[in-house]
């Protein structure tokens, strides 16, 4: 509970510097791949979340990956984390900082799991029919499970949209016995 409470601070921080800068959108890219470039290196990672390891030496392999391929200030934070110690935090802060990005721009994000993939149309569709019901831009993370049989459910926050077979079919189920 302390690390999350610790990740939305930083990414608060993060945030408003970025809100501050209009760089919301280039901000969160940079530390997405920040992100996604450290967890592609294991030993980088523990490398780095490593409390053993001195800070110097952590800073120097910051500055080598990173100097001059970032922003300053996403550059000076991730240095922050290493002083403070917080390095490990950087999913969980650029998760929030995502959240909290979208939640200033308007966007929701919605899981959308399908049967079989969904084409660019029924994509579309969805994504559309999201923003007529929420009034907001809908950006979709795509997931599959054969066991939907068909249709579709959505999830959108703690809202839960269930319009697949087997969701109906778990209904049908549940009146049928309960009219017994």
């Amino acid at each position: 509970m302390l690390n999350v409470q610790l990740a939305r601070k930083y990414a608060q921080a993060i945030f408003e510097i970025a809100r501050e800068e209009d760089k919301l959108v280039e901000y969160g890219r940079e530390l997405a791949e920040v992100c996604t470039g450290i967890e592609s290196v294991p030993a980088a990672s523990a490398f780095l979340s490593n409390p053993q390891v001195e800070t110097k030496a952590r800073k120097e392999l910051i500055g080598k990956l990173f100097e001059g391929e970032l922003s300053p200030h996403v550059y000076h934070f991730l240095l922050l984390l290493v002083d403070k110690r917080r390095f490990g935090l950087l999913p969980a802060i650029e998760a929030e900082y995502g959240r909290l990005s979208n939640e200033a721009r308007g966007i929701l994000i919605a899981d959308v799991t399908t049967a079989a993939p969904a084409d660019d149309g029924q994509q579309e569709a969805i994504r559309a029919k999201l923003a007529q019901l929420t009034g907001k831009q809908v950006q979709l993370r795509l997931h599959e499970d054969e066991d939907l049989i068909g249709g579709v459910v959505v999830k959108i926050g703690d809202r839960r949209i269930d319009g697949s077979v087997a969701g109906r079919l778990e209904t049908l189920k549940k009146e049928l016995l309960a009219n017994k």
